[in-house]
């Protein structure tokens, strides 16, 4: 099989960080305090998981060894991070798009739900399209990590449920042409 080799960036992680925290002080914008405090488990700094940017959604998480990734395979790629959300949050996987439109690498089952209870290391399911394989070294971002609040829903069994317009038509009933419908406002 034909290789991409990715060069494994010099910066380390937390590098990183603190080039981020500079340039904010450079460019004058301000600190966004964080919402939610979870807990971690993380043996080496340069796998913490940061956000990129002050405005940044998702935190990088990173490879915790050098991975070979085939393609048209599933690879399951260690982060070396463990978590404590707390109860009523879940932490989403998500691909990151650089990574998606470099290499076609995503991941497999996007967003990965990583939920309260959970304990063990955070590992990211990742599948290769493409005729290339990959090797991403230790340390290289792979996907992003967001954090989301939970909805317990409670389901009450009835005989029918309400109609609507559209009733059961899916996956793709509503076609591929721009809707061209307009909603009139008040």
């Amino acid at each position: 099989f034909p290789v991409t080799i990715r060069r494994h960036r010099s910066r380390t992680q937390a590098d990183r960080i603190r080039h981020h925290q500079h340039r904010e002080v450079r460019q004058g914008t301000r600190e966004v305090k964080p919402s939610l405090k979870v807990r971690m488990v993380c043996n080496d700094p340069d796998l913490m998981p940061v956000y990129a940017t002050p405005g940044a959604a998702g935190m990088d998480l990173c490879c915790a060894q050098d991975a070979y990734i085939f393609p048209d395979q599933v690879t399951v790629i260690p982060t070396g991070i463990s978590l404590e959300i707390p109860e009523g949050y879940e932490a989403q996987v998500r691909p990151r798009s650089g990574l998606a439109a470099r290499e076609a690498v995503t991941v497999l089952n996007s967003p990965g739900t990583i939920d309260s209870d959970y304990r063990g290391e955070i590992k990211v399911i990742v599948f290769k399209h493409g005729p290339k394989s990959l090797i991403l070294k230790k340390g290289e971002r792979i996907a992003q990590l967001v954090f989301a609040p939970v909805a317990k829903a409670e389901l009450i069994r009835v005989k029918s449920i309400d109609e609507t317009e559209r009733g059961q038509q899916g996956l793709g009933s509503t076609g591929t042409r721009r809707l061209t419908k307009t909603i009139a406002s008040h």
